[in-house]
């Protein structure tokens, strides 16, 4: 079950109205790392993991702290776009260049669509989608994801900070910054405790047979840029960190022939040198 307390989880109350904020502000509810994403990721993550404990308890604590990120968004952009109806900013633009120069840039979707309300968009209009949530049943693998997932948002939100200098705005951004930085660690701690526990391990699926891997190229670094300088790194010499092998460097060489196309059917009218009969 779900319970929903009225009262927003932090604040969101803009000193004043602005369009073209609350459209960068769609970024963060419904870009492809916005909080929609990572809800419904951690989500559908507890609700596919099959060991009750510690592990499920904490993806479904932190998803459903997230759908009050959403709210507290969506009440943002709502805010944001309050008196703001495309009639008066017609007006109000005739009058004042400097504010059409800022409502120009504002997302028509936000007035004809959601009646000055949120959507489940990016900031560039475009709609929310479930490809963007992320389980796959394996804890390593989507808690590494969600590492990522809370860098990309905390980097999105930090920068949307900088571009504005409302102080309401930024007064809830840092909230949301800040609760990022506590998740990141969150999940950091989250994948020690898995490896500590052996529930799962590197490399992802850890039960995978090794031997069945083509195994001369499980720890071999292929310099394939003319940069040069990848060969430096401690992932192209010593140990690597599954405690399985040792990295090495390699040029590398065609294991294959060259590639011989099929003939192709008469019917498609393709053209070309035909395969073998």
């Amino acid at each position: 079950m779900f319970f929903h307390k009225q009262a927003l989880q932090f604040q969101a109350q803009p000193d004043r109205p602005d369009p073209l904020l609350a459209k960068k502000v769609q970024e963060l509810l419904g870009g492809q790392w916005g909080e929609i994403s990572v809800s419904m990721s951690y989500l559908l993550q507890g609700w596919s993991c099959r060991m009750p404990g510690k592990y499920k308890d904490l993806l479904l604590d932190i998803g459903t702290e997230e759908l009050a990120h959403i709210e507290i968004l969506s009440t943002l952009i709502a805010k944001l776009l309050e008196d703001a109806p495309a009639g008066e900013q017609e007006h109000a633009m005739a009058d004042d260049p400097s504010l059409a120069a800022v409502i120009g840039g504002m997302n028509p979707q936000h007035a004809i669509v959601a009646g000055l309300g949120p959507r489940a968009a990016d900031s560039a209009g475009n709609p929310w989608s479930g490809a963007f949530a992320q389980a796959s049943g394996n804890l390593l693998a989507d808690f590494r994801f969600n590492v990522t997932a809370e860098s990309q948002g905390r980097l999105q939100a930090s920068r949307i900070y900088k571009m504005t200098d409302d102080a309401g705005v930024k007064e809830t951004l840092s909230f949301l910054i800040a609760r990022d930085t506590m998740h990141q660690n969150m999940w950091l701690a989250a994948i020690q405790e898995l490896e500590a526990d052996m529930v799962d391990g590197t490399p992802v699926p850890m039960d995978f047979p090794q031997e069945q891997e083509h195994s001369p190229h499980a720890y071999t670094y292929w310099p394939l840029s003319d940069g040069g300088q990848g060969v430096e790194g401690p992932w192209a010499n010593g140990p690597a960190p599954d405690g399985k092998g040792e990295f090495s460097v390699t040029e590398p060489t065609p294991e294959g022939p060259v590639p011989m196309p099929p003939k192709p059917a008469p019917h498609l009218f393709a053209k070309g040198t035909p395969g073998p009969s």
